[in-house]
């Protein structure tokens, strides 16, 4: 419950404060109108008024949308749909940061967990496969450990649904679980994969987030665990992408990144992927 005001009733402003508060910290989850009438002591009309006028101000400085569902069952809701040019600064940010000659890996592979573990980071790109994936509606969002994990947790929240995390080998206080073989497309070697019984529901929604894609093995691995739950696959989404192989297990999914190798004079050459490009191109 929200104090009054000494003398009186909260004003507008403090009202579209409070809601603005209880949306922004949960993404996707619908308020009934009821919520904020007696949370805040107002008559219904008084709070449509109120997301209204908040709605606007959403719309005109680009921070998400706050969407209103009629009906009985309907409420208000806020999504976070950053725009595609500011989505393309975030990627060309982290493409900066990821270009210092420090962070070549051998085999090929970038040093990213720092960035990707830095919240301010790991959120603002958990909204950005939010806003890719936007029309999926996943029931849950899925990773493999250990470095997606930072990633799918923030993309779970804009989201406002479970993080399932699939572990590489059985663990005692999972329980029962159900494990997979898979072929790396990257190092071709036989690998496993485990998710506890009680993680994933029976026909479930799945949204997989992973920080790295090469081969796509690891993508069609997760393609045949969640056929023993009969759960749908309804996107994929990476941070980076290479361009080889060049032929790969899977070839439906969304990268952020795309890095090229390394140059003749040792520089690490990483831009923006495709699909942010196309996004944010003019119309």
């Amino acid at each position: 419950m929200v104090p009054r005001r000494e003398g009186g009733r909260l004003r507008r402003g403090e009202r579209m404060v409070v809601m603005a508060h209880h949306l922004l910290n949960a993404p996707h989850r619908l308020f009934s109108l009821g919520t904020f009438v007696e949370m805040l002591g107002a008559a219904k009309s008084t709070i449509s008024e109120d997301l209204g006028f908040m709605r606007q101000a959403f719309e005109r400085f680009n921070l998400g949308k706050v969407e209103t569902l009629a009906g009985a069952a309907g409420g208000v809701r806020y999504l976070p749909s950053p725009q595609r040019e500011r989505i393309r600064a975030l990627v060309e940010e982290i493409c900066q940061r990821l270009r210092e000659p420090a962070r070549l890996l051998p085999g090929g592979f970038l040093y990213t967990a720092d960035l990707t573990s830095t919240p301010s980071y790991a959120a603002r790109l958990g909204e950005a496969f939010a806003a890719f994936f936007e029309d999926t509606r996943p029931d849950v969002v899925l990773t493999m450990e250990v470095k997606g994990i930072p990633l799918a947790l923030m993309t779970a929240r804009a989201f406002d649904v479970p993080l399932v995390t699939i572990r590489r080998g059985a663990h005692p206080t999972d329980g029962p679980a159900v494990s997979v073989n898979y072929v790396s497309g990257s190092s071709r070697l036989v690998q496993s994969m485990t998710l506890p019984l009680r993680a994933m529901t029976q026909g479930a929604r799945v949204l997989f987030i992973d920080d790295f894609l090469r081969g796509g093995g690891t993508a069609r691995g997760v393609y045949d665990l969640m056929r023993e739950f009969r759960a749908d696959v309804v996107g994929i989404g990476v941070l980076i992408e290479t361009p080889s192989p060049r032929e790969r297990m899977i070839d439906r999914y969304i990268s952020l990144i795309h890095f090229q190798g390394v140059g003749e004079q040792g520089e690490i050459q990483i831009t923006p992927s495709r699909f942010v490009l196309e996004a944010a191109a003019p119309g």
